[in-house]
């Protein structure tokens, strides 16, 4: 089929009056919304930053593409933002009741059947920036220690690629104002993919490479 074009531009969440023009110049049909400050807990101790990127940028993107017509939007959500304890957590909170709110104001609109504004929900994707993994396998190389948060702290995870296709998926059949949450499996507990890492590098826990126990980091929870 057709091959995409891409063509990169780089602009500032926050600067409202470009990421109109960008839309508007754009007159695009669907927007994937993945920009964000992410990291629990440098965002802790930086939350007017949060805020203004997260949920101030956002409501910019969101403002342009309503104006501009932009028929899907689909915000890329986390689990964090359920009973959020993080202020990256409350920031995307929001950033979900903006995307059901706008999808309230378009339904209200006639002949909008086609507009759908979502959000999709999902935990840590591997091999992503800021991924334990590659973190791991760092830490592994150089003789260890690797350092786990604490022993009782489970993740759910998935593949760039499942990651992506699920994404995709919820923009292409998401119905205005629904939120999805992704299968994201059975979560699995930290310190023992931390052991079957070691091990499937060839070494022994505790023996070759020593595990640390570091303790939760901020706006963390297990």
């Amino acid at each position: 089929g057709d091959k995409a074009t891409i063509v990169p531009i780089i602009g500032e969440l926050k600067d409202r009056a470009y990421m109109r023009y960008i839309i508007k110049q754009l007159r695009c049909d669907a927007v994937f919304h993945a920009a964000a400050y992410k990291h629990v807990p440098l965002m802790e101790s930086n939350p007017v930053a949060v805020i203004e990127n997260n949920v101030f940028g956002t409501k910019n993107l969101l403002d342009a593409c309503i104006e501009m017509g932009v028929k899907r939007f689909v915000l890329i959500s986390t689990d964090k933002a359920v009973n959020p304890v993080s202020i990256y957590g409350v920031s995307k909170m929001l950033n979900e009741k903006m995307i059901l709110h706008a999808a309230q104001r378009l339904g209200g609109q006639s002949g909008s059947a086609a507009n759908a504004y979502m959000f999709v929900r999902f935990g840590n994707v591997l091999g992503s920036r800021g991924s334990i993994f590659p973190l791991f396998v760092e830490q592994i190389k150089k003789g260890g220690p690797v350092t786990v948060t604490s022993p009782d702290m489970m993740r759910y995870f998935m593949t760039i690629p499942e990651a992506c296709s699920l994404v995709l998926q919820t923009g292409g059949v998401g119905i205005n104002g629904e939120s999805y949450l992704l299968d994201m499996g059975t979560p699995v507990n930290i310190l023992e993919t931390a052991e079957h890492l070691i091990r499937y590098m060839g070494y022994e826990p505790y023996k070759d490479i020593p595990i640390d126990i570091i303790g939760v980091r901020p706006g963390e929870r297990l």
